[in-house]
């Protein structure tokens, strides 16, 4: 009987409070990050199939793919960088009670998507071609892909940013079964049509590499209309309207940014880092390239369900960074840090023990096999601390402290990484290369744990237990 009671006190409190701030902590944290590190883990394995069908083309197909990273990290980073400031205002709008300001970060979030695909329309235009006679001009068939490929990706992303901009919605809420519902829709479909639109099947043509782009932008649009009938049909805890769509709030969209701003500077920065990289490998060989772009490939498969999780983590330690509840933000983050290491000793396992089967996939030459084998064991051993470093900055995006981790996210990889990268280059060549990783992530975990601690100290060491 007491048991019973007790469940039933427990469905009172539910029903009177948002489960974010009441559930247990590791079973919340463990329902809303499970669909999303499933739906991610789908995303990794669209990743991997995706150059796997590409490489069977040829070598060249496949690093004209792989430069196009950079350019693809950029237009993500700013889709999921507005998505982390909508999530962060919502969530906490909602643990402070406040539904007006909930609907309004909603529906500018909305609006500040279609708003990023108008710019990428532009860039798809008139800057891919520069963008790849910058990289490999010596070799004008991976130019000719690669322009193809990314042109497309680029002047038909309007699926991918309303696709992550209602995803993030809906993480507000903490209904992250439908995102995973949204994302998992999509790559599947990516992955149905890929081989499809790349080899040609039944009466549909023969397009190569932009066969794989056109089999994305598909995947993407129908992701992004499945989210937005699972917005208006389940999501009965944010309004999204059209005419409020089209109506910005310059104050809404300020506060949005002042969190996204920095995660998209933060997120782009990688980019900037890739292209530096490849510049830096492609004076050896352009295999070199095409290595680094499996390893991109094969590292989402451990990195993708951490920022599964992350994406979880960031509404429940801000609603309760709104609701005063500081036992319950500590907990989730030690459990988030728990859960990603875990991740991430797999995926050091793995690069350690069959690299060479890894590489097998990408129909990997004796040249790949050289170069890639020693490399994806290097790269390896950052995976555990890189765990660490992205969950705390994580909470620190979570409390809008998101300068923070662009901070650390420049110093990794612009001020640490990239110059290690050269040097190393130019002093032990292509193998010294790989180091760099390892190199960065050690300032970027030390940097990361000096700024999470002091903003404890200044932030949640001074909010009220419950």
């Amino acid at each position: 009987m007491k048991g019973m009671k007790r469940r039933m006190e427990q469905n009172t409190s539910l029903n009177r409070e948002n489960k974010m701030g009441v559930m247990p902590e590791n079973k919340l944290l463990f329902t809303m990050a499970l669909p999303l590190i499933l739906s991610m883990l789908v995303q990794a394995c669209y990743n991997i199939v995706d150059s796997i069908f590409v490489a069977m083309l040829s070598e060249d197909a496949l690093t004209a793919v792989s430069l196009a990273f950079p350019m693809q990290t950029v237009m993500i980073s700013v889709g999921v960088g507005t998505g982390v400031g909508i999530n962060a205002l919502l969530s906490k709008s909602l643990g402070e009670k406040n539904q007006a300001l909930a609907n309004k970060a909603a529906n500018n979030g909305i609006f500040l998507a279609l708003c990023s695909f108008l710019v990428f329309v532009i860039i798809g235009i008139v800057a891919v071609r520069p963008f790849y006679m910058v990289q490999v001009s010596q070799n004008m068939k991976i130019v000719e892909d690669g322009v193809i490929y990314l042109r497309i990706c680029c002047c038909c992303s309007i699926g991918l940013y309303l696709q992550i901009a209602f995803e993030r919605v809906m993480q507000g809420t903490g209904m992250t079964v439908f995102t995973m519902v949204t994302q998992m829709t999509g790559a599947i479909i990516n992955i149905i049509l890929d081989p499809i639109f790349i080899f040609g099947v039944g009466f549909f043509p023969q397009l190569g590499v932009a066969g794989a782009a056109v089999a994305t932008c598909i995947g993407q649009c129908v992701a992004c209309v499945v989210g937005i009938i699972l917005n208006q049909k389940k999501n009965h805890g944010i309004s999204v309207s059209l005419s409020q769509v089209f109506h910005p709030d310059r104050k809404i969209i300020g506060r949005i940014y002042s969190v996204g701003i920095p995660s998209i500077i933060m997120s782009a920065i990688g980019s900037v880092m890739t292209f530096c990289m490849d510049l830096i490998l492609v004076t050896f060989t352009t295999t070199a390239v095409a290595v680094f772009g499996v390893y991109f490939k094969l590292q989402s498969f451990f990195f993708m369900p951490v920022f599964g999780m992350n994406n979880a983590l960031v509404p429940i330690m801000a609603y309760n960074y709104g609701a005063r509840k500081k036992s319950r933000m500590m907990k989730t983050l030690k459990l988030g840090i728990c859960y990603a290491l875990c991740f991430m000793v797999v995926g050091l396992i793995l690069f350690e023990t069959i690299p060479n089967v890894l590489l097998g996939f990408f129909s990997a030459s004796d040249q790949m096999l050289d170069i890639g084998i020693p490399a994806l064991r290097i790269i390896g051993f950052h995976f555990p601390i890189a765990a660490i470093s992205i969950v705390l900055i994580t909470s620190l995006q979570a409390l809008g402290h998101a300068f923070y981790s662009m901070l650390v996210s420049m110093g990794r990889q612009l001020l640490v990484l990239l110059p290690a990268a050269y040097i190393l280059s130019k002093v032990g060549g292509l193998s010294a290369v790989w180091w760099s990783f390892l190199i960065a992530e050690l300032m970027s975990v030390t940097l990361s744990l000096y700024f999470f601690l002091r903003m404890k100290r200044r932030i949640i060491d001074p909010l009220d237990c419950p």
